[in-house]
């Protein structure tokens, strides 16, 4: 493995990199845009006079992957949260109030604790969620959540924000491993995580640093518009400066979007039905509380972030809104931002976010589209949320596509 070069600065393409460049090898990364990071990045808002994130992005501490990640680049710190594995709610319908409370360990004694627990479950709902836990492979999400508050409070939001997917189309066994990997090992693993300050400053920037000092080269700006193959290999990549030739040990990591991939090397699979996603950024200073956000239910927004100076609200799954004009989609979600965090002022500068393509649909049938990291170019391996990582299209998913497109490149050159 002479040189290898990894197509797509998003956050597949960086964890790629930085596993190359940190064993040792020689990497080059090509970004088409101006900037990598692709849809988990920051910039400064010349309406609103300061820096806010593409979206919003809550992690857990059970992300394994996205934790390995941050410490290569020294960057754990850059996250900050309530340090305890808690999520503050308000029914906007009710005006009710809840935290939920989970215990650290894996027992889950909070279920035994009606302070702790989501109000109006009964416990029996809790056992139900074995039923996710075990769905056959077409069911949908709305086929095996149960019937009950614990559903309408909790469960059927943390879906659909996990997903991006509606649950009456979104994969039951989708949402079965984002319950494995966090609420199923306790509380110690669900510890909400967000960034300081913002995305790009948490996840890009230090990985850019990061490789820099181990000699890597990035290039923005550097769209790769075709690879060349012979003899089962990947031999050529037609950049905007010419074409650069592969070397005979040199391998190839595609980290582009899933129809970009598909168009570079046709007879790819990808996912083609995609779900939005809606951003809304305030203007406004506000309490943010014992934990910096607050879960909505009943509302058109999941979720209500607070930082210094931005109020920000995301909506999922979010087809929906994609053409509900803004002078009646800003002040209903100005109105629900109020109501938790009990602002009385006007309405301030916003900045409304529309991410039509933000993820692929995680229903069964796009499921079915999504490949594995081999391809039948012996020395080019795709990675990327869009590929067949067992989660649905997120950060951590993302980065878990990195590392393991690197692991395959190793492993088929055993």
């Amino acid at each position: 493995m002479n040189h290898v070069h990894v197509i797509g600065g998003g956050l597949a393409g960086l964890a790629a990199a930085l596993k190359l460049a940190s064993a040792g090898r020689r990497v080059t990364l090509y970004e088409a845009g101006p900037a990598c990071g692709g849809r988990c990045r920051s910039y400064f808002d010349r309406e609103l006079g300061c820096r806010i994130d593409n979206g919003n992005h809550l992690l857990l501490s059970g992300n394994d992957a996205a934790m390995a990640y941050l410490d290569m680049i020294g960057a754990r710190d850059k996250l900050g949260g309530p340090g305890a594995p808690i999520f503050p709610f308000m029914d906007l319908a009710s005006g009710e109030r809840w935290t939920l409370r989970l215990s650290r360990g894996r027992l889950p004694w909070w279920l035994f604790s009606p302070t702790r627990r989501v109000p109006g479950a009964r416990l029996g709902e809790y056992l139900a969620l074995a039923q996710m836990m075990t769905a056959p492979e077409r069911a949908t999400v709305a086929d095996r959540l149960p019937q009950g508050e614990l559903t309408r409070k909790l469960l059927e939001p943390l879906a659909v924000s996990a997903l991006n997917t509606p649950t009456a189309e979104g994969s039951a066994r989708l949402f079965a491993a984002v319950i494995a990997g966090s609420l199923a090992r306790g509380g110690a693993r669900c510890i909400p995580l967000y960034p300081r300050e913002g995305l790009s400053e948490s996840f890009v920037d230090p990985a850019l640093a990061r490789l820099e000092s181990l000699g890597a080269t990035v290039r923005t700006g550097t769209r790769i518009a075709a690879i060349g193959k012979e003899n089962g290999r990947a031999t050529t990549l037609a950049g905007p400066d010419g074409t650069i030739q592969l070397d005979p040990g040199d391998c190839v990591v595609l980290a582009t979007p899933g129809p970009v991939a598909a168009g570079l090397l046709p007879g790819t699979t990808a996912p083609d039905k995609f779900e939005a996603i809606i951003n809304m950024h305030f203007l406004a200073d506000a309490d943010p509380g014992e934990a910096g956000f607050v879960g909505l239910i009943g509302g058109l927004a999941e979720w209500v972030f607070v930082k210094p100076g931005v109020v920000s609200v995301t909506i999922s799954a979010a087809n929906r809104l994609l053409d509900e004009p803004p002078e009646k989609l800003v002040p209903a979600l100005w109105r629900e931002v109020c109501a938790v965090t009990g602002i009385t002022a006007q309405m301030p500068r916003w900045r409304l976010i529309r991410e039509k393509r933000a993820s692929f649909a995680a229903t069964f049938a796009q499921q079915q589209r999504r490949p594995v990291a081999t391809t039948p170019l012996q020395n080019l391996v795709l990675a990327g949320d869009w590929t067949d990582t067992g989660l649905p299209a997120t950060i951590e998913g993302a980065i878990r596509s990195g590392f393991a497109a690197v692991q395959q490149m190793a492993t088929a050159r055993a």
